[in-house]
């Protein structure tokens, strides 16, 4: 097979021919159809998440079908014959038997282990997934517009539960503010505004195919990311790598609001007066994701219906796609497609 592995972080991925991998216990081959570009990739490319397996081929946002399961598959391979369409998201593995797994945060495992980081993920033509791990994926989207689901829209989607702890985003009309309007933003955009809440959305200044792509999905206010809104915000989320942000979104916020931080990596966040956080303001992250969120967000994506916007590239043009996200040259999400001719554009169920 073919695939795009990394040797050394800072470098360019190298296309190599290797053997299709060798399937453990509890594991499931996957034909790759398609696999989405992720900012958490560019931190591992770039060496600002530490710790790869090296050799290491990226990517986990893994569209395929399955072509073999392992032995010891258990129940989780009656939902996975052959010839079954399944996701690969980036929590790949863990214990199932810490008091994280065991209290329903099995997103927090110290065993955990990461597709596209610990584990080979998705730049190839195959892949091996625990099988406890791979996801049946609903009917109506196709390969390239599914892709993006599986990181950019489960995190986006577990930073708006969280954000949703304010009861002010419960109601009709309540304020959400997005910092960085990419792949991630342009799904929970989606989610909020069926939800009946109001988008403010937040870009480098001087960006205004982002602030046209951002009216495009529906914001109610569009400004740069330094600019104060025109009222209050009851809730912020935080896409955009960036520290200084943090600062920023809590003076933007209404008393009660909450600050979600949705980023794996971001750059040091700068010292605050207490003054913006009083008033029971709230800070946290998003560390991963679980398996019941992906189950709950890909049954509730085609029913909004989410639309994903997607620019393909083949898989020998993964340093490109890497570079172009780096650069903020994409609208939407950059997906590598494996072994078909690549059409751009745009997808919604049907």
């Amino acid at each position: 097979m073919q695939a795009m592995i990394l040797e050394k972080p800072g470098t360019a991925l190298r296309m190599v021919d290797m053997p299709i991998p060798q399937l453990g216990p509890g594991q499931v081959l996957i034909k790759v159809h398609a696999c989405a570009v992720c900012r958490t990739d560019l931190h591992v490319v770039d060496g600002e998440l530490t710790q790869p397996k090296l050799p290491l081929i990226p990517g986990h946002e893994i569209v395929g079908h399955v072509v073999e399961q392992g032995p010891g598959c258990g129940p989780s391979g009656a939902r996975l014959e052959p010839g079954r369409r399944v996701g690969v998201p980036w929590l790949g593995h863990t214990c199932g038997k810490c008091s994280y797994c065991l209290s329903g945060r099995e997103n927090l495992c110290d065993h955990a282990r990461f597709t596209g980081y610990q584990l080979d993920g998705g730049y190839a033509q195959y892949a091996v997934a625990d099988a406890r791990f791979a996801l049946p994926l609903p009917e109506g989207y196709p390969d390239l517009q599914a892709a993006p689901l599986l990181c950019a829209g489960l995190i986006g989607y577990r930073s708006l539960v969280m954000a949703r702890c304010n009861p002010d985003l419960q109601q009709p009309g309540g304020r959400l503010g997005i910092y960085g309007f990419g792949a991630a933003a342009h799904i929970v955009a989606q989610v909020a505004l069926h939800q009946g809440l109001r988008v403010y959305a937040f870009t480098r200044r001087g960006d205004g195919a982002a602030q046209d792509f951002a009216r495009e999905m529906g914001a109610h206010w569009v400004g740069a990311s330094d600019e104060a809104p025109p009222e209050p915000l009851h809730a912020a989320i935080i896409f955009a790598p960036a520290g200084e942000l943090v600062p920023t979104a809590l003076r933007a916020l209404a008393k009660g609001g909450c600050c979600v931080c949705g980023g794996i990596h971001m750059s040091d966040i700068p010292g605050f007066p207490y003054a913006i956080l009083w008033g029971e303001r709230t800070l946290v992250s998003v560390a991963n994701l679980t398996r019941h969120d992906g189950e709950e967000f890909l049954a509730l994506a085609p029913r909004i219906p989410v639309t994903t916007h997607v620019t393909p590239y083949r898989l020998e043009e993964a340093n490109q796609a890497l570079d172009d996200l780096r650069r903020g040259r994409l609208q939407g999400a950059a997906v590598l497609v494996m072994d078909q001719e690549p059409q751009a554009g745009e997808g919604k169920t049907t």
